[in-house]
């Protein structure tokens, strides 16, 4: 039996109709594999090992389907918990990083327990060094063929050059998440000067600019991709009337579609570069033809897709990391 442990938010703040890590627990489980979660808190390094207090959880069988999961009646549990116990990171098969953002020095500190985790044999998903190089915004400049125009820098005259030829432009923060401190301005906003003065706390913290992409009214595309391989749906978040921000948590409608053509082309471009670095599950954005964001930390929308199309993302993703498994072991 593989022992798999997931690195997460507290269970209770987690939305059991929604939530992708629940989803991948579920997929898990359903392996009979054991499932354990662990706080970032309780991650620890003890003379040359990493450590947790982990708990084993087991879905009760109702929760752990995504149709079955919208009966939840008022103050039912999805889960049973045992007591925490005192483990080597070595001791799993496979570790998920799905603690939520912010990626702050917390964030950091746990990927460094997940380094030695890595460096003990242990498969972790994604990869700790790449959550660490692959900021979800800055990441996208790696592949500037494939996105807007964009520029990222601290300095106020470089962002107001950006914006003089481009006119319509949106600037947002590198370590914002859901929605959160994005702002488009058009030809002469008179809040320019004042927008970016905020975002870059006056030219201490550099932002990224990128050109304003109309398309977005046809809606922010989040495109899952399982070890290159990108879901053949996409989950299309609308912005609702008078939003530029295409965000589920700026009250954006999800829409399940097919990948077009440019979408895939995307994904199939990114696919084994992502690999390459460790990154199994990536969620990236596209608006119109272009690629606007990179999401290896807690990629989410597996259930909304699942739901719509009657697919298995998660089990995909445990099949994929299974076979890794197997591949590493063979190799020992």
């Amino acid at each position: 039996m593989l022992r798999v442990a997931f690195v997460i938010d507290p269970l209770d703040a987690l939305n059991v109709t929604k939530d992708s890590t629940i989803a991948m627990m579920g997929a898990a489980q359903a392996r009979d594999w054991d499932v354990h979660v662990v706080y970032p808190k309780n991650l620890c390094w003890i003379q040359g090992d990493a450590y947790a207090y982990s708990q084993r959880v087991c879905l009760t069988a109702a929760f752990a389907s995504t149709l079955e999961a919208e009966l939840i009646g008022e103050g039912e549990l999805w889960y049973r918990a045992e007591s925490e116990e005192f483990t080597a990171l070595s001791a799993f098969n496979v570790i998920f990083m799905r603690k939520d953002p912010p990626f702050d020095m917390n964030y950091i500190y746990a990927t460094y327990m997940l380094d030695q985790a890595e460096r003990d044999g242990t498969l972790v998903v994604n990869n700790a060094q790449s959550l660490r190089d692959c900021n979800e915004k800055f990441y996208t400049t790696e592949f500037a063929e494939l996105a807007p125009p964009m520029v990222v820098s601290q300095r106020a005259d470089k962002l107001r050059e950006f914006h003089i030829e481009h006119r319509d432009v949106v600037y947002k923060k590198l370590d914002g998440m859901g929605g959160t401190s994005i702002f488009r301005m058009r030809e002469d906003d008179p809040n320019l000067n004042v927008v970016i003065e905020t975002l870059t706390d006056n030219e201490s913290i550099p932002i990224m600019a990128q050109k304003f992409v109309p398309e977005i009214e046809d809606g922010d595309k989040r495109v899952l991709i399982v070890d290159g391989e990108p879901v053949p749906y996409l989950l299309a978040r609308i912005p609702k009337k008078g939003e530029t921000r295409g965000n589920l948590a700026a009250g954006a409608a999800g829409e399940v579609r097919p990948l077009s053509t440019r979408d895939r082309e995307i994904a199939e471009e990114l696919g084994p570069k992502l690999v390459r670095r460790g990154l199994l599950f990536v969620g990236i954005d596209v608006i119109g033809d272009y690629l606007t964001e990179i999401n290896v930390t807690c990629p989410t929308c597996i259930r909304e897709i699942d739901k719509a199309r009657e697919l298995d993302i998660a089990g995909q993703l445990m099949d994929s990391v299974h076979k890794r498994l197997r591949t590493i072991e063979a190799v020992e």
